[in-house]
């Protein structure tokens, strides 16, 4: 190969190079753009998406304090109940004239 066709070559390929750098650069702001585009989308998404997930969150959490504040109610009014039921049965002895034995006098 002559050095003539040698040198035509390389400058045929740095042409060539030159050519695709210079069409790249503006595709790759153009992707650049996009791909900032579509990171925003998908923020907004992802954000909107979390705060639905939160309002659910919350709502079975608040069901379930509701559900807990009702149990606690019913826990207290059955413990009123045996308290009533104890005074009474301590008054059945005392009018008997039997003192109750057992357990603690409270």
């Amino acid at each position: 190969m002559s050095p003539e066709i040698a040198v035509a070559i390389v400058g045929a390929i740095g042409v060539v190079l030159a050519a695709l750098v210079t069409a790249a650069v503006p595709l790759l702001r153009r992707t650049h753009s996009a791909v900032a585009e579509e990171g925003a989308a998908t923020r907004v998404a992802t954000l909107d998406a979390v705060s639905a997930m939160g309002s659910r969150l919350e709502a079975r959490f608040n069901a379930r304090v509701d559900d807990v504040r009702d149990d606690i109610d019913g826990v207290r009014e059955d413990v009123a109940r045996v308290r009533e039921w104890q005074a009474g049965h301590d008054a059945e002895h005392l009018i008997i004239g039997q003192p109750r034995t057992g357990g603690t006098d409270t």
